[in-house]
């Protein structure tokens, strides 16, 4: 296995296997996304490559695609699309500005399944925050993965929010490098 960095546009010449292992990653259990997701997924590409602090990671056992990963820059004032008007109501919105914006954002994380247990998810997530300004970088999952909770937990980040009463929704987890990691509360 072998991992390569990109930084940029030379993402796109990736798009067709990015599509393949997305789907292969979030089109089944626990996830049960729909095949449109992918093709969101994979026309945001365009824009995402040229977002300050863009990155990604992809993974090949020889010649095939087996995983990847992408990140870029939180810009302030933090975002209110998707999933993050979750993220800001958790952290309250001094925590959100200081502790998400200009840190390095994990968007997606995706191996496929017949490659899972041989570290690549973990490979990944470091190659895509290995240089993450002042270690800090973060992310979101929904709580209706264990695995992946868990996956975060073993990597060494901490759950900075939790999910509401009704266990469902999405959590925000900090890095082992960001500095904000000791401040997180605690589940009960």
């Amino acid at each position: 296995m072998s991992i390569q960095v990109l930084k940029g546009a030379d993402l796109l010449a990736h798009t067709a296997a990015l599509r393949a292992v997305y789907v292969a990653a979030f089109c089944a259990p626990p996830w049960n996304e729909d095949a449109e997701k992918a093709v969101a997924f994979v026309g945001r590409l365009p824009m995402n490559v040229r977002r300050p602090g863009f990155t990604a990671a992809l993974a090949f056992a020889g010649e095939e695609l087996t995983g990847f990963a992408t990140a870029w820059t939180t810009l302030a004032p933090f975002p209110t699309d998707r999933c993050y008007p979750q993220a800001a109501a958790g952290l309250g919105s001094d925590q959100t500005a200081s502790w998400l914006c200009g840190a390095r954002e994990i968007e997606e994380l995706a191996v496929r399944p017949d490659a899972h247990g041989r570290g690549i998810a973990a490979d990944l997530l470091e190659a895509v925050t290995a240089d993450a300004p002042e270690g800090r970088s973060w992310l979101l999952t929904s709580v209706q993965s264990t695995r992946a909770m868990a996956f975060y937990r073993r990597q060494g980040w901490t759950q900075a929010t939790h999910p509401s009463p009704d266990g469902k929704g999405i959590v925000v987890f900090l890095s082992p490098r960001h500095p904000a990691r000791a401040f997180a509360a605690q589940p009960l």
